[in-house]
């Protein structure tokens, strides 16, 4: 018998037996004549009782000793799957000795722990900031940038900090509280219209100079420039510099042209001023900035894409099924809506979405039971993944929230 040490707990396993598994580290141990070489595969060796010494966990060693004596490698579910695996690479001991049954769960533990820690250590980044105070050291105005740093991306180093975040999210809702005002009919007079643009003035003012206080700050201009948060500042900003400059074109444009080309430039610098307006709704992409909530959405729909374009998928393909079944027993009715299937699509698309707006309906039986599976359809089509889409938003919310409050 050959003596074992393990982690203070004694096994003796038969020569016989260790023998038939030569390519592990007891097989080897087993069956080396040179005692150099037996003293390389173990910690320790005891001469007085002939023990081989090994510096490992006792307890996973029992399954060890179990795989000698059966042939089975057995699994239990309470292990970890790194820690298991670590152990049975140094006895070198293949996972191909277990059960099928048990090998299945445990690479399926073993995913679930990898998709874990992988989760875990995004969910990390997403609350580090792209540069640290570090990084300032030995830098031309090194203290002063860093100082400027963490009272842009530090809310939670000082009270001015605080406060700067806090009057960034507040000019986000007065912009965006602005640009919605600046519709309304009654706001268009000129009193009106000469508020809007001081409040948009303000607005643009804060926000370039946040930007301007970012780029200042930042170590590296490349990482600065690739940052997604510092993309959204910028579009923030550039509407208002895009339209003073279209509106200084257009002066001088109707000082140099005729009437009738003047009135074609100021209709299409009209609708090129709207659009540009328009894009001042991506400010409210600015409170993701300091908003968890709005992170763990992102965060969610970045990790659950597959779901997203599998609902997507299914989508489609009951958009087209339920417009061609639609199509084909309505297209006889006199005045009806359904004259092709793409004039079907919208109808397919509200009912599979539950919505119905009633705007197009069936008229014959067949169709409307058309419609009641198309609808049922829909329910359990929004049901499925949604409710995957939730709890996983729920949960890195949770650990989002955890991780900010531990920083």
């Amino acid at each position: 018998l050959l003596n074992i040490n393990v982690g203070g707990k004694l096994f003796q396993i038969a020569y016989k037996v260790l023998a038939q598994y030569p390519i592990t580290r007891l097989g080897k141990l087993a069956l080396y004549t040179d005692p150099v070489k037996k003293l390389q595969l173990c910690d320790d060796y005891l001469v007085q009782k002939n023990e081989y010494f090994f510096d490992r966990d006792p307890s996973i060693f029992h399954y060890i000793f179990h795989f000698y004596r059966s042939g089975v490698l057995w699994v239990m579910d309470e292990m970890c799957p790194s820690n298991f695996v670590e152990e049975i690479e140094y006895w070198g001991i293949h996972l191909k000795y277990s059960q099928r049954c048990c090998r299945i769960l445990f690479e399926e533990k073993q995913d679930e722990l990898s998709e874990y820690l992988k989760i875990e250590k995004e969910l990390e980044a997403e609350l580090e900031p792209l540069e640290s105070g570090s990084q300032f050291d030995g830098k031309f105005l090194g203290r002063f940038r860093k100082m400027v740093w963490n009272l842009i991306e530090n809310p939670y180093s000082s009270v001015p900090a605080k406060i700067i975040a806090v009057m960034s999210s507040f000019f986000v809702l007065i912009s965006i509280v602005g640009m919605t005002l600046s519709t309304v009919e009654e706001m268009k007079n000129k009193t009106g219209k000469m508020w809007m643009e001081q409040m948009e003035m303000i607005c643009a003012i804060f926000f370039t100079s946040e930007y301007l206080m970012r780029l200042i700050s930042s170590s590296s201009f490349k990482n600065f420039l690739r940052a997604a948060f510092n993309a959204i500042d910028l579009v923030a900003i550039l509407p208002f510099y895009i339209q003073i400059l279209f509106e200084n074109l257009d002066d001088g444009e109707m000082q140099y042209h005729e009437e009738l080309h003047k009135v074609e430039n100021v209709s299409k610098l009209g609708k090129v001023l709207k659009l540009i307006k328009l894009m001042r709704i991506f400010r409210i992409l600015k409170l993701a900035r300091h908003s968890t909530g709005l992170r763990a959405f992102s965060f969610t729909m970045r990790q659950c894409y597959q779901q997203v374009c599998c609902l997507l998928l299914f989508i489609a393909m009951g958009v087209f099924t339920f417009s061609a079944l639609i199509h084909s027993v309505e297209h006889d009715v006199p005045g009806t809506d359904f004259t092709s299937i793409p004039c079907a699509w919208w109808w397919a698309a509200v009912s599979l979405s539950t919505v119905g707006y009633g705007d197009t309906v069936p008229d014959t039986i067949l169709g409307r039971m058309v419609a009641f599976v198309c609808i049922s359809f829909g329910i359990i089509l929004n049901g499925m993944p949604i409710s995957i889409l939730y709890n996983k938003f729920s949960d890195y919310y949770a650990k989002l929230k955890a991780h900010e409050m531990s920083q």
